[in-house]
């Protein structure tokens, strides 16, 4: 059985959980929306056979606190975060990353600042939605959005945002309430993210604008991402965009925007593969 260590690390303005699985290479997964570290607990197992498997949740998420009350999330904090956290788990030495919807806009600009510190990063459509050759509509959908939850709450803002980005009700998990215990407390501590999310990350993070001559700069160590069923939905579309504007090849993932989570074995076996070069 693979032995996980858990630890946390003081920020700025907050204090970030982590865990740590396995060993060999660091391979950083960074969470996006309201999730946190659990959201990749189906693809750990595998990958853990050869990396060591660094996931943590993110500030104002689940286990990692504000230090007081919470302000709109900054792309720039949140790429600095993920830096604490490799350097507390490897030190000085460079990673693999995997950042999926937020958590691949935050890589992105992790590796903008730290280029020396990432091997490979595998960026699992970021909804950067300013890399659209119109960004208008987007822009007002995540705008809608936001002003849902301010006036009609949660319920509603979910059932706007999730529709919008392409999860339908019957690619969703059940009520928390009607999972089996094991599940139900991690459900419930997801969830619970969701009002910070609403309020403090969806617009900062959807507005943020890519370093491109950056990127482009470092292609050797970027690799776009899409899931095979959702390539043509919202969240998918900057990196396609990206992608199509200079030039790179970009790699369909098993399942949605969650496929990490619909399809583990498949995406973990595929990963793999993308972190060995075999399809780049």
């Amino acid at each position: 059985m693979t032995v996980k260590t858990v630890g946390q690390v003081g920020v700025p303005g907050a204090t970030l959980y982590y865990e740590s699985t396995g060993s060999g290479p660091v391979l950083l997964l960074i969470a996006g929306g309201g999730t946190d570290a659990s959201v990749f607990d189906g693809i750990v197992p595998q990958l853990a056979a050869r990396y060591t498997v660094v996931t943590y949740d993110p500030r104002g998420n689940s286990r990692s606190p504000y230090d007081a009350e919470p302000v709109d999330e900054r792309v720039d904090l949140a790429a600095e975060d993920a830096l604490a956290v490799l350097d507390t788990v490897a030190g000085g030495e460079s990673a693999y990353v995997f950042g999926s919807s937020s958590g691949a806009i935050t890589a992105m600009e992790l590796l903008v600042r730290h280029p020396d510190r990432i091997r490979l990063l595998i960026a699992h459509e970021p909804p950067a939605i300013e890399l659209l050759p119109d960004a208008t509509e987007a822009r007002a959908f995540f705008r809608s959005v936001y002003d849902t939850y301010q006036r009609d709450g949660r319920l509603a803002a979910d059932q706007l945002f999730f529709g919008g980005i392409g999860l339908d009700d019957e690619d969703r998990l059940p009520p928390a309430a009607d999972l089996p215990p094991e599940f139900r407390k991690v459900a419930e501590r997801m969830e619970a993210n969701s009002e910070i999310f609403y309020a403090h990350k969806l617009l900062p993070f959807t507005s943020y604008v890519p370093d491109v001559a950056a990127l482009v700069a470092l292609e050797d160590k970027l690799v776009p991402a899409v899931g095979s069923e959702s390539s043509k939905v919202l969240p998918a579309e900057p990196i396609l965009a990206l992608a199509d504007r200079v030039g790179w090849d970009v790699i369909a993932f098993p399942g949605g925007h969650g496929g990490y989570a619909s399809d583990p074995f498949e995406f973990a076996t595929l990963l793999q593969r993308v972190l060995t070069g075999d399809l780049r």
